[in-house]
């Protein structure tokens, strides 16, 4: 490997005589720091700071960055302080070898913890400076290149987390020669008899196209002379990795993969792009629905270029890319391309300005996710492939992973939008939450003031932050439901002591949280909401300085029906208002309502620990399903008769099944849905009005 003279003159092309000394420095600072230490190779420490740096010089990065690799390992490893850094090299360059040393190995419980952890300590590095990152993906590269000479276990360990972590980053980054290298040595470390496979099988591939891609490709470069149009025309190879997973993931056969031609035509500028396309397009067929612009709106991650599948000689489809110089470089190094800090000027613009965007929405998530693994689990999430584009009803573009929803979008649009959505319109149409939205379509969102997040929601959105600030709403809302419902039921069993917790004293509150080890009563309360604690305990242990017994029954604890996530209403029974109900106590879940007479409570309906009286409030309100049996004489358009009488009672009908006893008796089981037992009455009452009704049953456990 070239050592560091070789490696200045490099530099000197695109670097000042200044900086390239301040490389130099850093170059023989780190080798000193290093001295003694070896690589499991054999070579002198010193070998993988300069290969970093040379990753780094590829991409044209400044020197600051260069400085930086090339003292990526000294805080870690040799126990020098970072103070000692600023003091040799400035602020900047310490601050980047600390981030990049934050970033490696700590200990932790289990591997997926210890990657969660790393990858938030890298979030909030990139945020200070996304050169950071830049540094990492090259220590990461370099050591990819050298992996052999680990052992097998480990060799696959850090294959993974380069797939899972890694080569999406540099790819959100705009990095496609870093993504693509990391994805072929990941591929080879983890699957070495399938990675050689594929690789003999391209080699014999290519041998046998090489006739049919000349032909291609001379046509494609006469085509362009004829038009008058300067552009390269190259053929592009696909790499083996991405072959591997179309193969599995599209289960392709491999020859399917290799039908398809693929050529990149590079011009002078964006107005030559379309003509070249127009060109093209006269010279072969194009295949419909196959043409995509990310000139005019480019990819998440800043890539631009136009797309166009042809059918060429012979029906072999042949794929282009059309880009200028700029964009192929823009394509290649992403966000380190057009490095920001080249210009004083400190407006991040284009794929940079993306960069900052999607850091920004990654710490974001970080401060709301419950722990790390949620978080990671959110932002493997976020780094995807594909995106579609939709508009807002003002005409703003928007990019959201393929598949989004409506809910996504919302979201995406501000928080306080997404908590607050209730329904959308697509293209001015009405449509349902959970619909996956297409590239092109105009969202609009439909807000009520008070309206909260679904649970089901959890169940279809794709993006991280939707997720998170889901969940992150569910749980508030559980809290303060629970806290609410924990009081009335610390309440309910207080009055059976003839006592009220106003009427309990400040410091016998304060002794009941330090017995249970809590810091405010709000904790305890929502521990009695969930069911993890129960409200006749904490009762008595308030009351127990006060010499009081267990408490006569008082009158039962009113439930409104409004009580959201903390009370569910058992579907064994399916009680409704007006039916004599008592609550059981389930830990975690809060309370589920059945009926007094259910048989799946039986065993534990009188202890007061577990069971509470409960009464319906005259102000309930909701909707509440019950099963009914009916058995009437078989009849042509028996189920439409039913439906009609039930709508005439206002109820509705959630669920129909039927089953036929024999020629004649036919037995349908509904689920409708009433206010109370009175709406129940007058449905029943209609349903017996039909003609041929021999009984209609109600449904319990």
């Amino acid at each position: 490997m070239p050592g560091i003279d070789a490696f200045a003159d490099r530099l000197s092309s695109y670097l000042g005589p200044d900086q390239v000394n301040l490389v130099r420095r850093a170059y023989y600072y780190a080798e000193q720091a290093h001295d003694g230490q070896r690589r499991r190779s054999g070579e002198p420490y010193v070998t993988h700071p300069l290969a970093v740096s040379n990753i780094l010089a590829d991409m044209h990065m400044d020197h600051q960055s260069l400085m930086a690799a090339m003292l990526h390992d000294v805080i870690e490893d040799t126990g020098i302080a970072k103070e000692a850094l600023t003091a040799q090299f400035g602020e900047t360059v310490s601050e980047l070898v600390d981030g990049v040393s934050k970033l490696t190995q700590m200990n932790f419980e289990t591997k997926a913890e210890a990657q969660a952890e790393n990858f938030q300590k890298m979030a909030m590095a990139m945020a200070r400076d996304i050169r950071v990152i830049l540094v990492k993906l090259a220590d990461r590269l370099h050591n990819m290149r050298t992996l052999e000479v680990l052992s097998g276990e480990k060799r696959r360990r850090i294959a993974k987390e380069t797939l899972e972590i890694y080569a999406p980053i540099a790819n959100r980054l705009g990095m496609h020669t870093m993504r693509v290298e990391f994805e072929d040595l990941g591929f080879k470390a983890m699957h070495p008899m399938r990675a050689e496979r594929i690789r003999q099988a391209v080699k014999k591939a290519r041998g046998n196209r090489r006739e049919i891609v000349g032909k291609i490709q001379e046509s494609l470069v006469n085509c362009l002379a004829r038009e008058g149009m300067e552009g390269q025309v190259i053929g592009r190879e696909k790499h083996h990795y991405s072959i591997y997973q179309k193969m599995r993931g599209k289960r392709k056969a491999f020859n399917e993969i290799m039908d398809v031609y693929a050529f990149r035509i590079i011009v002078d500028k964006v107005n030559t792009c379309y003509r070249v396309l127009g060109a093209v397009h006269s010279l072969y067929k194009p295949f419909p629905g196959r043409f995509k612009d990310y000139i005019a709106i480019p990819k998440a991650n800043g890539y631009q270029s136009l797309h166009t599948t042809l059918f060429g000689m012979h029906g072999v489809p042949i794929e282009i890319q059309i880009r200028t110089r700029e964009m192929e470089e823009m394509a290649n190094h992403g966000i380190a391309a057009h490095w920001l800090y080249k210009s004083n000027d400190e407006t991040p613009k284009g794929t940079h300005a993306r960069a900052r965007q999607w850091v920004k929405g990654v710490l974001e998530l970080q401060q709301r996710a419950g722990n790390s693994l949620e978080f990671i689990e959110n932002v493997k999430i976020d780094l995807f492939p594909d995106e579609v584009y939709v508009f807002t009803p003002k005409g703003r573009i928007m990019e959201l992973p393929k598949g989004s929803t409506a809910v996504d979008f919302a979201y995406a649009v501000h928080t306080d939008v997404g908590n607050s959505c209730i329904t959308c319109r697509i293209n001015r149409r009405l449509a349902p939450l959970s619909e996956p939205l297409q590239s092109g379509q105009t969202v609009e969102i439909v807000t009520a003031p008070g309206a909260r997040p679904n649970p089901a929601w959890l169940s279809f959105v794709v993006t991280g932050k939707a997720r998170t600030h889901i969940r992150h709403a569910l749980k508030l809302q559980r809290r303060s439901e629970s806290i609410n419902l924990g009081e009335r039921l610390l309440n309910k069993t207080l009055t059976g002591f003839d006592s009220h917790l106003e009427k309990i004293p400040q410091e016998r509150i304060q002794a009941v949280l330090a017995e249970y080890r809590m810091e405010v009563f709000e904790d305890l309360l929502e521990e009695i909401g969930l069911g993890n604690r129960m409200a006749y305990v904490v009762a008595r242990r308030l009351l127990s300085s006060e010499g009081e017994e267990a408490p006569s029954a008082g009158g039962p604890l009113a439930i409104r029906g409004t009580e959201g996530l903390v009370l569910s209403y058992a579907k064994c029974c399916t009680p409704i208002p007006g039916d004599p109900i008592v609550g059981h106590l389930s830990a975690g879940k809060g309370m589920v309502v059945h009926l007094e007479s259910c048989k799946n409570i039986s065993e534990v309906r009188h202890n007061p620990e577990k069971c509470i009286q409960l009464s319906w409030a005259k102000d309930v309100t909701g909707e509440f399903n019950v099963e009914l049996r009916v058995e009437l004489e078989h009849q042509r358009g028996l189920i439409a008769l039913l439906a009609t009488s039930v709508n005439a009672a206002d109820g509705n009908i959630e669920k129909i099944s039927m089953d036929e006893r024999d020629g004649r008796i036919s037995v349908v089981q509904l689920v409708v849905s009433v206010h109370d037992r009175v709406h129940l009455a007058r449905v029943i009452k209609k349903l017996r009005a039909l003609k041929g009704v021999i009984r209609i049953t109600r449904l319990r456990s």
